[in-house]
């Protein structure tokens, strides 16, 4: 990839839009959620414009942890890598970042399934490795709370060490399907892990050969200092959460003395923040609609969010009243990400109705809003001075926000020479600029 094309994934987590009450409003879908066709509809879309990569976010479970969410926020949503199996077979280019979860999961399913998709797309494939932090989804795998922060990174690391190394367990050449000797594999090429670990015991080898690109692209969205050394260990790019332009500078020359104490260079690590894009005849347009989603929040969906991701049951205390304490964001085992964005919000002055509010409104992304032209300029802007590699573009409202900006963003960043205006050949790391890992096995 030239450094003069950005990246640009498009994100969808709840399937109305990334605004959490999205479903209330008149053009959202209903009941289409739940059908392949409006899945296909989306990425046909994206695929036209020639968007890198659709990026599907995941939750094991209904948000509800403090007030029942299951009346009113619809995060209800298929499970991703069933549904971008059946999308793959539907679409020739774009790719499919997938989220799935080593807290609950096994490096092997995972390492397989993953695999499959890659060969199934012809290299299409990458995998949004998350660490579960909510209390529901422990809740529906046997526990009684969040896996431990610490706990639960440490898993990932090794999760992550097992997966590729049973990517790996095949090298290229390994199957020889060689009906004369009647040697399917040659075995000097297959090996076994033989891993026993702190979390895992893994023999192998997979029982999938080695895929089109060695391993799936490998995302990661967390910003917590483990998070970051995560990412750095193993993350080929990062989802993360930046306010500004200045503060996107700042992230990435963090990232990049991160990657040189692991000994990587730069050019192998992605930084691609979130971004809300509100396409508008005019900025005022843009504002009125976000507005107009604003408008639609239930102040008991707001309460329970920002309760979740605070670990505190804030519809305890009176709604019009101030923050109380929060816990220490050094011993949180839940989103350490959204706590320390609360803590710093919580110092402005705000009850916990016009928190709540803010948050479950806003989100943690900034919105882009106006023409196709000032979307363009404030994309550019972070760009070209090295904010970003590229966005991950968060629509408000599906799928509206989605279809104006395939049709209007995207051609003007193609005017300007800022973004590709045909796929090129290869696979999505071909795509990205990224190396194709050399094999664990041969080194």
């Amino acid at each position: 990839m030239s450094r003069k094309e950005m990246i640009l994934a498009a994100f969808f987590y709840n399937p109305q839009g990334d605004h959490r009450l999205s479903w209330r409003h008149p053009n959202a879908p209903g009941q289409e959620i739940f059908d392949l066709a409006y899945y296909q509809k989306l990425v046909a879309e994206a695929e036209r414009a020639k968007i890198d990569a659709v990026f599907i976010a995941d939750h094991l479970g209904i948000w509800d942890n403090f007030e029942s969410g299951v009346a009113h926020y619809a995060n209800t949503r298929l499970e991703p890598i069933t549904l971008v199996s059946a999308l793959a077979a539907v679409t020739k280019h774009i790719g499919f970042m997938v989220t799935a979860s080593t807290s609950y999961s096994e490096p092997y399913n995972i390492a397989r399934t993953f695999a499959s998709l890659d060969h199934i797309s012809h290299g299409r494939i990458g995998w949004n490795v998350v660490t579960s932090a909510l209390t529901e989804e422990a809740r529906n795998f046997g526990l009684d709370g969040n896996i431990a922060h610490a706990t639960r990174y440490d898993r990932a690391r090794e999760f992550l060490d097992i997966t590729k190394a049973l990517w790996d367990s095949w090298e290229d050449g390994a199957v020889v399907i060689d009906k004369n000797t009647g040697y399917f594999a040659d075995p000097q090429k297959v090996h076994y892990l033989n891993h026993q670990g702190d979390h895992f015991r893994v023999k192998g080898p997979l029982n999938v050969p080695r895929s089109p690109q060695g391993h799936p692209v490998i995302v990661q969205a967390g910003s917590s200092d483990a998070g970051k050394a995560l990412a750095v260990a193993h993350a080929d790019i990062q989802f993360a959460v930046i306010r500004s332009e200045q503060d996107g500078i700042a992230y990435r020359a963090d990232m990049n003395e991160r990657l040189a104490r692991q000994g990587r260079s730069p050019d192998s690590f992605r930084l691609l923040p979130g971004i809300l894009p509100v396409v508008a005849s005019s900025q005022d347009e843009a504002l009125d609609k976000q507005a107009a989603l604003e408008a639609l929040m239930i102040d008991r969906v707001s309460v329970d969010l920002l309760s979740s991701w605070a670990g505190v049951d804030l519809s305890a205390f009176p709604l019009d009243g101030p923050i109380p304490t929060l816990p220490d964001l050094e011993s949180y085992d839940g989103w350490r990400t959204w706590l320390k964005l609360i803590q710093t919000e919580s110092n402005k002055g705000l009850s916990i109705r016009q928190l709540a509010r803010k948050i479950a409104n806003t989100g943690s992304v900034p919105m882009v809003a106006g023409t196709a032209r000032q979307i363009a300029d404030q994309m550019e802007a972070w760009f070209v001075a090295g904010a970003a590699d590229g966005f991950n573009l968060m629509f408000p409202l599906l799928p509206d926000d989605w279809v104006n900006f395939m049709r209007q963003v995207v051609p003007e960043l193609q005017r300007r020479g800022l973004f590709r205006i045909e796929y090129d050949f290869g696979t999505l790391r071909d795509r990205l600029g990224l190396a194709r890992p050399r094999n664990s096995f041969l080194a």
